[in-house]
């Protein structure tokens, strides 16, 4: 098709609510300009964000296509495409259903109060027609007022948006209700939140906190890419969660803890997590990560940056934006550090390894995931905080993580306007450094190395102790879980005593040392009152067969670390940190 002929395609979308406390979207969807002889409509099997096929295609249903009223034939040919047969038709239109009934901020969710419509499971794009722009009308349910979303509205149409391609669209969810909106300027733009299902939340005290993270993250590269910005925001009973866009977030929370001051820190952190996000993996990105295929699983080596550094970066603007203390961002720190080494899958998978395999590990743990996989999440956190410090020392506190990640959003996205490699991050990271990164991308990205975590936090005047060192606290390696009113046994730690002795994920533990089982078995007397290298027996159900396991109870091998900021460290120390930590 040529570049003429595409240009006078027009796609539009239209999205109505007959059934809503069933869960259901009606799309209708007209192209008009054709002359073809059949189009491809294809549903996305993956939402950008989230690195998981979730199969759109499978929430789709009563599929019809016509032309001018007469019906057209059309037929399946791959499991997300439908090959509509126009006959050079200039006009098509389809009509199609999409149930929507998973509450999360990645996925679709409609009831009779509000539909959330996550637009790549929402709206199918033509076969090579990608790049074309396209308009969504919303025609709320009765009784519905609002619409929220970072698409452009088009001026004079009710609830009518444009988006210039389908990337965009499928970047720029929808809130359609009554939600709760506010406004706030933070960084010279008007940002919307949008408060679905109520809760105890303050909006003038959300207005400043939100505003100051916008500003301290907008610092970091100098500019905000926005005209504008919406956050979607959930308020269920328990929730959490984010998920970022070009222009907009949504982010989970739980109704009534805006008033525990923990909590309410916590959601502000989310809101910190997904904002970053704007720079982040939205305009710096792996390579990989744009433009997408939306059929298939978009793979890269570097989601420990786009995801891990992103989580990094929360500790250091809830610090810059003043929601926690020096003392406190030094501990939460540590405290990740003690996460990623008291999970064992940290020595099994790399990070460069959990970030390709996520879509195959990531979202679909099982019992033995945290032996053999390590969140890229947690581990790419940590990388950030070595190579932030590294680099703060190397350049005697006259450089820091900020500036590599300012230089490659100038360079990859302001200036060559596509994705980074591994080879080509690493580049920058030893410009702005002045030292090489070859050792440590083979210690910590590529590699499994233990986290020297006394070297790199002692460049800040950082002490570090583990709390656990030197003690003889027996440790079992089993956890549990009651189930129909029975002590299963749900996960067995690698190299442990559980797993050693040949306890095993499913067994229904009946007795431990002769005395029955009604709780969780780690925290029973006959474990918790023994030391190392006690035995203690276990009596088991394995598919219906009673057996009994000798454990021979070890050492805890966890750690517990505690940091301690050092008043009295040298001046090139404090200049370490104070890059590190301090506002630039």
């Amino acid at each position: 098709m040529s570049m003429t002929s595409k240009s006078q395609i027009k796609i539009q979308f239209e999205v109505s609510f007959i059934e809503p406390q069933a869960h259901y979207a009606e799309v209708e969807m007209t192209i008009s300009g054709l002359n073809k002889d059949y189009v491809d409509l294809k549903m996305p099997v993956w939402t950008p964000g989230s690195y998981l096929v979730r199969e759109f295609a499978k929430n789709l249903e009563g599929f019809k296509a016509n032309t001018g009223g007469k019906p057209l034939k059309f037929e399946k040919v791959r499991k997300n495409t439908w090959r509509v047969y126009t006959g050079k038709a200039k006009t098509l239109a389809v009509q199609y259903r999409v149930y929507a009934n998973e509450p999360s901020v990645r996925t679709a969710f409609i009831d009779n109060t509000h539909a959330f419509l996550s637009s790549a499971s929402i709206f199918m794009y033509p076969d090579g027609m990608i790049s074309l722009p396209s308009t969504v009308k919303i025609k709320p349910f009765a009784g519905w007022e609002k619409v929220s979303t970072g698409l452009e509205p088009i001026a004079g149409e009710a609830f009518t948006y444009t988006a210039p391609n389908f990337d965009i669209l499928y970047d720029s969810p929808l809130e359609v209700g009554n939600q709760d909106v506010f406004e706030f300027t933070a960084s010279g733009i008007k940002h919307e939140v949008a408060m679905y299902g109520g809760g105890n939340y303050d909006k003038e005290r959300l207005k400043v906190d939100m505003a100051k993270i916008v500003e301290e993250a907008t610092a970091i590269y100098g500019e905000n890419p926005n005209k504008h910005y919406t956050f979607i925001v959930h308020n269920f009973f328990l929730s959490g969660g984010g998920l970022e866009h070009l222009n907009s977030t949504v982010l989970g929370a739980t109704r009534d803890a805006y008033t525990d001051e923990k909590k309410y820190k916590g959601f502000l952190a989310l809101v910190a997590h997904e904002y970053h996000h704007l720079w982040n993996v939205k305009r710096l990105r792996p390579f990989a990560l744009g433009p997408f295929d939306y059929d298939n699983e978009n793979y890269t080596t570097n989601l420990w940056v786009a995801e891990g550094f992103t989580a990094y970066f929360e500790h250091k603007l809830m610090l810059r934006a003043g929601f926690f203390t020096e003392q406190e961002t030094v501990q939460a720190l540590a405290d990740a550090v003690s996460v990623v080494m008291n999970t064992q899958g940290s020595k099994v998978q790399s990070a460069s390894e959990a970030s390709y395999d996520a879509w195959i590990k990531y979202y679909r743990p099982n019992e033995n995931s945290s032996n053999s996989t390590i969140s890229y999440y947690n581990k790419g956190e940590i990388i950030g905080l070595l190579m932030d410090l590294e680099i703060s020392n190397a350049t005697k506190g006259t450089k820091s993580l900020d500036d590599v990640m300012n230089a490659m959003y100038q360079e990859y996205y302001k200036k060559k306007g596509r994705g980074y490699t591994d080879a080509e991050f690493k580049a920058m990271t030893e410009k702005i450094s002045g030292i090489s990164f070859t050792d440590f991308w083979k210690k910590y990205v590529n590699g499994t190395d233990p986290i020297e975590y006394k070297k790199y936090l002692g460049y800040a005047g950082i002490g570090v102790k583990d709390l656990f060192d030197g003690n003889n606290t027996p440790y079992l390696g089993a956890a549990s879980k009651k189930i129909e009113g029975s002590i299963v046994i749900s996960a067995v730690v690698r190299g442990s005593a559980a797993w050693t002795s040949g306890l095993n994920v499913n067994d229904e533990v009946l007795y431990v040392d002769g005395v029955p089982v009604e709780a969780a078995i780690d925290k029973m007397p006959a474990i918790t009152s023994r030391k190392a290298g006690d035995d203690v027996v276990f009596t088991i159900r394995r598919d219906g067969l009673i057996k009994t396991n000798a454990v021979k109870l070890k050492v805890n091998p966890n750690v517990k670390l505690e940091a301690t900021i050092d008043a009295d460290a040298s001046a090139g120390k404090v200049a370490v940190r104070v890059m590190w930590l301090g506002k630039k």
